[in-house]
């Protein structure tokens, strides 16, 4: 069964987009919406080709993707091979918390989904069903530019580097790995890291994976 069988309301709304002031994150925001189709599916393939192979992929049992929209790249050819595999995948869920985080929530087939403030599909679950971010191993992460040293560009509402802050504290444990998921076109040569900014573990595109911050890809 496809990832989207059970999500096809999902495909069907209108996205409101995230307030994004910078020329660089406009400027590759326009550059994904104009990928065509028929590249964007063949580029979300031969990520999850790449993807697939790779250790950090074979050992998580518990992986975090995303819904794609606004032109970013398609977990969900991956995601449909970790479920082949028996793996547990989540989506996440905006929380209104003190820190206005994420939390995750377990893709099942048959899962309803509801627009969050950005129109963006969501689980609709309880909270009780809900995995805090501690406790993946695997977060596939969307973004709007990146650079090889794991430095992240994403829409501007901080929801990832809130919900990963605990990852900027020495001595944190290793869970989760965050992966980065871009076309080749979104890299660039440097990005600016900003104090609150987590970087990325790695990014894999539909070309090549960057070790990113600390060489997991090596």
């Amino acid at each position: 069964m496809s990832f989207y069988t059970t999500l096809d309301c999902a495909v069907k709304l209108t996205f409101v987009a995230m307030p994004s002031p910078t020329p660089l994150r406009e400027t590759f925001r326009a550059l994904r919406r104009a990928t065509p189709l028929s590249t964007r599916q063949h580029a979300a393939r031969q990520l999850a080709e790449r993807v697939a192979s790779l250790r950090i992929f074979a050992a998580a049992r518990h992986i975090a993707g995303y819904l794609a929209f606004d032109g970013e790249i398609d977990p969900a050819p991956l995601l449909e091979r970790a479920l082949a595999l028996g793996k547990h995948v989540y989506l996440p869920v905006l929380t209104s918390n003190p820190g206005n985080a994420m939390l995750f929530a377990r893709y099942q087939p048959g899962l309803a989904l509801k627009p969050n403030r950005f129109g963006i599909p969501e689980p609709q679950v309880s909270g009780e069903a809900l995995l805090a971010p501690e406790h993946v191993d695997l977060v596939l992460t969307p973004l709007v530019a990146f650079d090889i040293s794991g430095n992240r560009l994403g829409m501007g509402g901080g929801f990832y580097d809130r919900t990963f802050a605990f990852e900027r504290h020495p001595g944190h444990h290793c869970r989760p790995l965050l992966l980065g998921l871009a076309y080749e076109l979104q890299k660039v040569e440097h990005l600016n890291r900003r104090p609150w900014d987590v970087t990325l573990d790695g990014i894999a595109t539909e070309q090549a994976l960057y070790p990113g911050s600390n060489g997991l890809l090596e």
